[in-house]
């Protein structure tokens, strides 16, 4: 037996919530335009800032993730998001050179586009079991306050060392 048709309020809550999710993605991948070398977004700038710039990177990011399996995005999908974020996270911790390979990478948009081919794909995909989306959920958000909090420490060993 196969499932009624979506209904118009909640084809219309979906559209909205892409909308929502991809005016994020642009914030924090495209939203600064530079001369000459492309758009980047707030995503590379707070990870400037060492820990804390990157925890909250990580958890906007985090955030279209958990739309994409409200929105009944598969595992294939949902996986595939928490890859780009996971290696956004971890190569943008390095100085300088992380830094470009965050504002390159553009995580959040390929994880929006995910979302579209998602939503566009006529052919009925099995959504991600809720236990899967919480453990992989659960394990991105360890990932990235692992991450932040190993940023910290590296920077106060750091600046201790240059102390004396």
């Amino acid at each position: 037996m196969s499932q009624p048709p979506p209904n118009s309020k909640m084809l219309a809550a979906q559209a909205a919530t892409l909308q929502r999710l991809r005016a994020l993605s642009h914030l924090l991948d495209n939203a600064i335009p530079i001369p000459g070398l492309g758009r980047i977004g707030l995503d590379p700038i707070l990870g400037l800032l060492p820990g804390g710039g990157d925890l909250f990177a990580g958890l906007l990011s985090a955030y279209i993730v958990i739309e994409g399996a409200r929105l009944g995005a598969p595992a294939a999908s949902l996986t595939r998001m928490v890859f780009n974020i996971l290696l956004e996270v971890l190569l943008g911790t390095a100085p300088v050179v992380g830094d470009l390979f965050d504002a390159a990478w553009k995580a959040n948009a390929k994880n929006v586009a995910l979302l579209e081919a998602h939503m566009q794909n006529p052919q009925p995909s099995r959504q991600a079991d809720k236990r899967f989306v919480i453990l992989l959920i659960a394990g991105l958000f360890a990932a990235i306050i692992g991450v932040a909090t190993l940023s910290l420490w590296l920077l106060r060993w750091v600046l201790g060392g240059m102390g004396g």
